[in-house]
């Protein structure tokens, strides 16, 4: 696979670094649903040294601690199940997106046919959660690409929008991660990523709006040009 600076590799600007450059303003005043740092998810170097079955087990006791701090009777029968179940969850399911081991596999194939129009594979399911509160993003990934002489099975772009989104996330972020993932998989700059998913956070919490919804799009390529664009967002919209 060939080597190129992504934006992933590329930080943002220094006056959206960071919140402490932004004095006198509390998070609550600006709002910290757009707040991150860079385009890759902020990990620990030492981040695997644990072994996934030991990492439920620490986290199951941590939650028995949040749980009895809350006043909730761990010996309930409803209850006393729950500290592992959380556990198994965040590890094994909703954040195991953060393991590397756990990319989809992805298998390149010669573009035979010679198609060398857009492929889309839109309204993908996708469920993530927002690292400010861990709370759930729901919503619909749409995915584009003009092949420069390979191709990939179609699963696998849904495979590539849940390894992502298997993690605690900002919705910028996961879109851009999307994009250049598959522009490097692929060996090219053309490819589009929009989503629009409802943020819990929002809804559930703080302002509680229920109805509105947050969309987020990254082009690359030839995406960039106003008919190209046009054509791919005709596409995905059509019908609704």
């Amino acid at each position: 696979m060939r080597q190129k600076e992504t934006m992933l590799d590329t930080p943002l600007p220094d006056n959206i670094q960071t919140i402490n450059q932004l004095e006198g303003y509390s998070l609550e005043e600006i709002g910290d649903q757009h707040l991150f740092t860079n385009f890759d998810t902020p990990m620990r170097d030492n981040a695997f040294e644990l072994d996934d079955d030991t990492k439920v087990e620490l986290i199951q006791k941590r939650f028995e601690e949040i749980m009895n701090i809350l006043g909730l009777d761990l010996t309930d029968d409803s209850l006393k199940g729950t500290p592992h179940r959380v556990a198994k969850m965040y590890v094994k399911e909703i954040f195991k997106g953060l393991n590397p081991k756990n990319a989809p596999r992805v298998a390149l194939f010669d573009n035979k046919y010679q198609y060398d129009q857009m492929l889309i594979e839109k309204d993908i399911t996708l469920f993530s959660n927002c690292e400010h509160h861990f709370v759930p993003i729901v919503g619909r990934a749409h995915v584009a690409y003009i092949s420069s002489g390979k191709v990939i099975g179609l699963s696998k772009i849904n495979r590539i929008v849940e390894y992502f989104a298997k993690r605690p996330q900002v919705q910028e972020r996961l879109t851009v991660q999307i994009a250049n993932y598959l522009s490097e998989m692929l060996e090219t700059e053309n490819v589009a990523v929009v989503i629009d998913a409802k943020h819990l956070c929002v809804s559930s919490r703080g302002v509680e709006d229920t109805a509105s919804s947050t969309i987020t799009a990254t082009y690359l390529g030839r995406f960039k040009e106003g008919d190209t664009k046009n054509e791919f967002l005709r596409h995905i919209y059509q019908g609704k």
